[in-house]
């Protein structure tokens, strides 16, 4: 059997504190290679970000964890008054994901209140804590909800209080728009425009990172970094069984069984994009997985686990 091979990207394996694998391939746009410096879309990845980001209120007291989103959002409807953070962050919520919003165009600009407006049009799928639906609008409402606690931008947050606290220094939330060293998504070979980072995935999947910064952002379950240790187990405590065997959601994060091992992980997949980062706790490995090209092969994984 052959070894999946990454044609574009980066792809890491530490055990411990040691790196054991580093490969940094192919071609970040039309014009210049992958280096350690490339930042990629790490796509869903980044709701571990938005997960930590509410954490963080949390253990300062601004907010709560079962406090109703209706608290934090402008105009809320009437559908939406049982949920909470909670639900929000374990995609008990009910409300719908991608799919079930046709009318959204992912890479298009929206404004912020009407997008609201497009998620309250559409009725829940369930009650809040009835079900499991994965639901990237929801994390949409969470960092909604963290610019309203803080007053501030949601992007500056991350950038100042979660990214700069952990030495993350080549990671941001939102448009690439005149930053240096950023991948051009690639499907089928040709560059796609990227989706709107800015409103209609802010939270959800908006952050870009290099494959250094994503090996350090997993130090957060793993070493207890930036959150206290309630905060660390509130993160990676199964909440909600997913329907996978064994597997269930924390806040952020997917915790279950995963190439034979116990794993905290998290994929990601934005149009051109596709992205990994796992801790598995019983043998101290991570891994992560960037790459500007849709069309990987997610055994890449487990390939790398087996080196």
């Amino acid at each position: 059997m052959s070894t999946p091979s990454l044609d574009r990207g980066v792809l890491l394996l530490a055990r411990g504190d040691d790196l054991q694998v580093e490969r940094v391939t192919g071609a970040a746009d039309a014009g210049s290679p992958c280096t350690a410096a490339t930042r990629f879309q790490i796509a869903s990845i980044s709701k571990q970000m938005a997960a930590v980001a509410v954490l963080l209120l949390a253990e300062r007291g601004a907010l709560h964890l079962d406090d109703p989103i209706n608290r934090w959002l402008p105009d809320p409807p009437p559908a939406w008054s049982g949920i909470t953070l909670h639900h929000l962050l374990t995609h008990t919520s009910g409300l719908g994901h991608w799919e079930d919003y046709p009318m959204i165009d992912l890479a298009g600009p929206a404004e912020p209140d009407e997008l609201l407006a497009v998620f309250a049009g559409q009725p829940p799928l369930f009650a809040p804590g009835a079900g499991w639906h994965y639901s990237s609008p929801g994390w949409v409402l969470l960092a909604r909800a963290v610019e309203r606690v803080t007053g501030r931008p949601y992007a500056e947050f991350l950038a100042e209080e979660v990214f700069a606290p952990l030495g993350m220094m080549g990671s941001f939330a939102g448009d690439a728009a005149g930053r240096d060293d950023v991948a051009t998504g690639h499907e089928g070979g040709r560059p796609v425009p990227s989706w709107d980072l800015d409103t209609v995935s802010m939270g959800a999947g908006d952050v870009w990172c290099t494959g250094a910064d994503l090996l350090t952002w997993l130090d957060v379950p793993r070493r207890g970094r930036l959150l206290g240790p309630a905060g660390v187990a509130a993160m990676t405590t199964p909440h909600a069984p997913t329907g996978r065997p064994g597997e269930a959601y924390g806040y952020g994060c997917f915790i279950g069984p995963l190439a034979g091992e116990r794993a905290v992980h998290h994929s990601g997949d934005n149009g051109g994009y596709k992205a990994f980062a796992g801790w598995f706790p019983d043998s101290d490995r991570r891994v992560v997985l960037l790459t500007n090209q849709a069309e990987v092969d997610p055994a890449l994984v487990s390939a790398a686990l087996l080196e």
